[in-house]
């Protein structure tokens, strides 16, 4: 059943963008790409100006985030973690102390401060972090990570790598998805993630 409600929306969509189904009809099977079939080659023709390129290129990154995040989503529904709280656990367990500043956290993360605050609340609440005074800035929180979320940090790491899990149809692409989209990252400059006061916190 899925294959044919997947099959009627590509029609679906095909219809609504092409006027003729066949014209977006490439089958990835046989190195035809529907994204570029429908876009490149089109592009032109339908008096767009400019090139297709960063259409394209904004397409297709969306799209396999949306993919990654579904898959990522469907492991970690299994070990209860939220997205946000399974890259607070694996950041923390990076970590030389297996600590940092609630600040620091957002900065890396990239995401918003009450957010932050409320991803550690469940996870001090499951017991997987802890809050702690930082010893040199009254003003600021440590977030320690502990034995019980260092285990489930690994216990996800294992599952994403799983043969059979949901990341599955990426294995062995890991490091070449990331490796390719390192030189773009580095150029819209998604370089300095710390200050040096947090690097010492």
């Amino acid at each position: 059943m899925t294959a044919d409600v997947t099959a009627d929306a590509t029609a679906d969509v095909a219809e609504d963008l092409a006027g003729d189904p066949e014209d977006f009809a490439g089958d990835p099977a046989d190195g035809v790409d529907p994204l570029v079939m429908g876009v490149r080659d089109r592009w032109e023709a339908q008096g767009l100006s400019g090139g297709p390129w960063p259409f394209m290129a904004i397409c297709a990154v969306g799209r396999l985030n949306q993919l990654l995040k579904k898959a990522l989503d469907a492991e970690l529904k299994e070990l209860d973690l939220s997205r946000t709280g399974y890259f607070l656990l694996t950041t923390l367990a990076l970590t030389t102390r297996g600590q940092a500043r609630l600040s620091t956290l957002g900065r890396i993360l990239m995401v918003h401060p009450t957010t932050v605050k409320l991803t550690v609340d469940q996870l001090e609440a499951a017991g997987f972090v802890a809050r702690t005074p930082h010893p040199r800035d009254r003003r600021a929180t440590l977030v320690r990570i502990t034995p019980a979320g260092r285990d489930r940090a690994n216990e996800v790491a294992l599952a994403l790598e799983a043969p059979d899990g949901a990341l599955a149809v990426f294995d062995d692409m890991h490091r070449d998805l990331f490796e390719a989209l390192q030189p773009a990252r580095l150029a819209a400059g998604d370089v300095e993630l710390l200050n040096p006061d947090e690097q010492r916190g």
